[in-house]
């Protein structure tokens, strides 16, 4: 479900520019999804805030940080607003979570089989995340599956989200 105006526990995906943007658009190529116009995704909180996953690790910024830019708002349909503030709340675990580059690389090697010990339990860690995992991982913790195709924890992308909520 596409929302104009956000509303907590909405997904916020979005573009990325520079040579972060071009090397997040190679690591969603690798992993099957094509180049595309989402390489960013963050959670929507409460207050006109949001958490979003970076470089330095996971941090609250006020939702006034991508005013201007091309941001689209999504949220699986028949989201309860009970749904909404447990997945908001989950989101305080995850303030400071490093970020990885590496999990579009683990990402990639589980998409095209690599035999590689340990690939599953890298993917699904915890100790670090990519914005997507960050948002996917926001609504496990509150009981809301995302995906529902038996895919490995963590195992997602910000296009895949899009594909997902809004394709």
């Amino acid at each position: 479900m596409i929302h104009s105006d956000p509303l907590p526990g909405d997904i916020g995906l979005t573009q990325i520019s520079g040579r972060v943007g071009r090397l997040i658009r190679i690591g969603q190529w690798l992993n099957g999804n094509g180049f595309a116009d989402y390489q960013h995704a963050f959670l929507v909180l409460p207050d006109n805030q949001l958490l979003e996953a970076e470089p330095g690790g996971a941090r609250i910024r006020p939702l006034s940080s991508y005013e201007g830019a091309d941001v689209l708002y999504v949220c699986p349909s028949g989201l309860s607003e009970q749904q909404r503030a447990d997945i908001c709340s989950a989101s305080g675990a995850y303030v400071g979570v490093p970020y990885s580059f590496l999990d579009y690389v683990a990402i990639a090697a589980h998409r095209i089989h690599l035999p590689v010990p340990g690939l599953r339990r890298y993917i699904s860690a915890t100790g670090h995340m990519i914005c997507s995992q960050l948002v996917d991982q926001c609504y496990k913790d509150a009981g809301v599956h995302l995906f529902g195709d038996g895919r490995w924890s963590g195992y997602v992308t910000p296009l895949a989200l899009h594909r997902l909520l809004a394709g």
